[in-house]
């Protein structure tokens, strides 16, 4: 059986956009320099298949800007998380984010103070629907 593509992003995926969304466009170059800059290179070839892989999946468009072309993101920041966690809820806690919250505390990776911000965010949200 096939792989199925995936549509949401991969580690490498991701921190091309996080150079993205921080830049706001983006050239091949911009992007090599990025990764060089923070301790892991990435030959240009590379950036240039992730960047026409993330076009296809629809996160990046493209324009044509003197010899190369730049990157914008078609995908807001928060979106591409939102679409992250939904992944992650649905395959690895079978559509249950109450089973991935029971999970990061079970295993200790909030601090009572993400804690103390998650229940007053419950709160907010709760007190809004009123």
């Amino acid at each position: 059986m096939a792989r199925r593509k995936s549509r949401t992003l991969t580690e490498l995926e991701l921190e091309i956009m996080h150079v993205i969304w921080r830049l706001g466009e983006a050239s091949v170059p911009d992007i090599h320099d990025a990764f060089r800059d923070a301790g892991t290179p990435l030959a240009l070839p590379s950036v240039r298949t992730m960047l026409s892989i993330l076009q296809d999946k629809g996160y990046v468009s493209r324009r044509h800007e003197g010899r190369g072309h730049l990157y914008r993101a078609l995908v807001p920041r928060a979106d591409a998380e939102t679409r992250i966690l939904k992944d992650i809820v649905d395959r690895a806690f079978r559509g249950s984010a109450a089973n991935l919250v029971a999970a990061l505390v079970g295993a200790r990776m909030v601090s009572g103070r993400e804690i103390d911000k998650a229940k007053e965010l419950v709160k907010k949200i709760e007190g809004g629907r009123k």
